[in-house]
């Protein structure tokens, strides 16, 4: 099977399919192959495209952008900052809960922000997947390429998109997004390293719900229970 055919099922397929012929993503295949094949991958092979199949792109709304998967077991399930089921929320997830809970009073019952990804919020990582332990070890592989694509064809959309770039490396993809035509939300990650140097107080949630209502969308219930 190859990657692609993960991605039949809603119109992310059509809207990517030049990629399909490109020399990068031949080899991005048999590099992913010989992954899953010879090492511990994270997230499972089925769910690599969740973040596509839970938010088709003529539904996003939202993109929140994110580096890529978690690296220890159980956790990453192809939604960036997302982890499965009830697991013990990272550090960076953590953060973002406390500082949701200052902005609008709440936060998600569990560390599964699916709930979200069905509202319109494409929870995308640059790079999607991962070994296990090693963080960024498959950076530079041919993900950003497909994902630099993703953002392109968003920010192109007659309808805007409210990109969310946290931290430096969600931020050197403003080259790809065009304001006038979106909006970007930008600020300090989400992780221990950066939160307490502007993330904490930036109220990002009310910020994005405010500016979807501006552009004549329907806000985002972020308190969700899965």
């Amino acid at each position: 099977m190859t990657l692609e055919d993960a991605l039949i099922g809603n119109d992310w397929h059509d809207v990517l399919q030049n990629e399909w012929s490109k020399p990068y993503w031949h080899q991005l295949n048999q590099f992913v192959d010989e992954e899953y094949s010879t090492h511990t991958i994270y997230p499972e092979r089925e769910d690599i495209f969740a973040c596509f199949r839970r938010t088709s792109f003529q539904k996003t709304s939202v993109v929140i952008l994110g580096q890529d998967p978690y690296h220890g077991a159980g956790q990453a399930h192809g939604l960036s900052f997302s982890v499965a089921g009830n697991e013990t929320l990272p550090p960076s997830l953590r953060n973002m809960y406390k500082e949701m809970r200052e902005d609008i009073g709440c936060a998600p019952s569990t560390g599964d922000l699916g709930a979200w990804a069905d509202q319109g919020v494409l929870l995308l990582n640059t790079v999607l997947t991962v070994r296990e332990g090693q963080a960024h070890s498959h950076a530079n592989r041919g993900w950003e390429v497909l994902t630099d694509a993703v953002i392109t064809h968003l920010s192109e959309r007659e309808d805007p998109v409210v990109f969310v770039l946290w931290g430096n490396f969600a931020r050197k993809k403003k080259r790809l997004i065009d304001p006038a035509k979106n909006v970007i939300i930008e600020g300090a990650h989400p992780s221990p390293l950066s939160a307490y140097r502007g993330f904490f107080g930036s109220k990002p949630y009310s910020a994005i719900n405010a500016e979807l209502v501006r552009i004549g969308k329907k806000p985002i219930t972020f308190c969700t229970k899965q």
